[in-house]
């Protein structure tokens, strides 16, 4: 039992009410136990020194931009890099000229291959997508359905847009079989056949189920752009430097739709959800 005394019991000073475990003594109002406080904040770990309180975590902040850099920074410095030596006509531009000259080849197989990146060919592919997409989309109910077709067909559009001025201003001849005429740098074919069945993977990705189907479609997508640069590398058509660059400009802008993709996707599902079942 504790001490009777003829004044109220006295705040022992710096010590709090709730927050403090354990007893010191008699007398003091404070926990008599050793359990931890009860409220959210007294059980966080406190800061470090220097530093004020807890850094609470911000909600869909990225852990690290490490990813991001290897996806847009790495590309665009490498065609950056190859642009310069083509311009400049350096060292690594030669090495092409010699790498082109000893692998070409007038297979007409080749010449299959490469016209898989006709505008004739992968846009039709990746128009076809776009309608099922939408029409997905649409009939579910999802939130801003449009954004990802709609995205797509712009991305698709801005390829033209960025590569003939880029033919214009560099001016690269042909290889010789193609009877050295100007404009091949970077490469138009490669950059339609990326960005039409790059752009159909991302946005079909979502209304697939199964892993495996996923990722069958995502190796679907990288065989046929290899196969494209090699029909027109292996052709003759171009050297292998405008195909590198070409998939390094598109590399950005693929990236580019990821992102806006997947911003979409999280506000979609952190939106109220509708009647029927949107993409997985």
């Amino acid at each position: 039992m504790g001490d009777f005394r003829p004044w109220p019991p006295q705040l022992r000073p710096g010590r709090a009410l709730a927050h403090t475990p354990g007893a010191s003594g008699f007398g003091s109002p404070h926990r008599s136990d050793s359990r931890p406080p009860q409220t959210p904040r007294g059980g966080r770990p406190s800061g470090q020194i220097g530093r004020l309180g807890t850094t609470p975590p911000v909600p869909g902040r990225p852990a690290s931009f490490l990813p991001l850099l290897a996806l847009m920074g790495l590309p665009a410095l490498l065609f950056a890099l190859i642009t310069w030596q083509v311009v400049d006509d350096g060292p690594l531009r030669r090495l092409d000229e010699r790498i082109s000259d000893a692998v070409v080849d007038p297979l007409r197989l080749y010449g299959g291959l490469s016209d898989l990146g006709n505008v004739t060919v992968a846009v039709p592919v990746l128009a076809v997508v776009i309608g099922y997409v939408a029409w997905r989309g649409r009939r579910a109910r999802t939130d801003r359905w449009w954004l990802p077709p709609l995205a797509a067909a712009v991305l698709m559009a801005l390829v033209p847009v960025l590569v003939v001025p880029l033919k214009e201003l560099i001016d690269r001849p042909g290889p010789p079989i193609m009877h050295g005429g100007p404009g091949y740098y970077p490469s138009g074919h490669t950059a339609t056949a990326s960005v039409a069945y790059g752009a159909a993977t991302l946005v079909l990705l979502p209304w697939l189920r199964g892993r495996y189907v996923r990722r069958g479609l995502v190796v679907a997508c990288a065989v046929v752009n290899l196969a494209v640069g090699f029909g027109l590398v292996r052709r003759g058509y171009h050297w292998p430097l405008d195909v590198v660059a070409s998939w390094c400009l598109c590399t950005v802008l693929l990236t580019a739709l990821w992102l806006l993709l997947s911003r979409n996707s999280r506000r979609t599902s952190a939106g109220t959800p509708s009647s029927r079942s949107g993409p997985s």
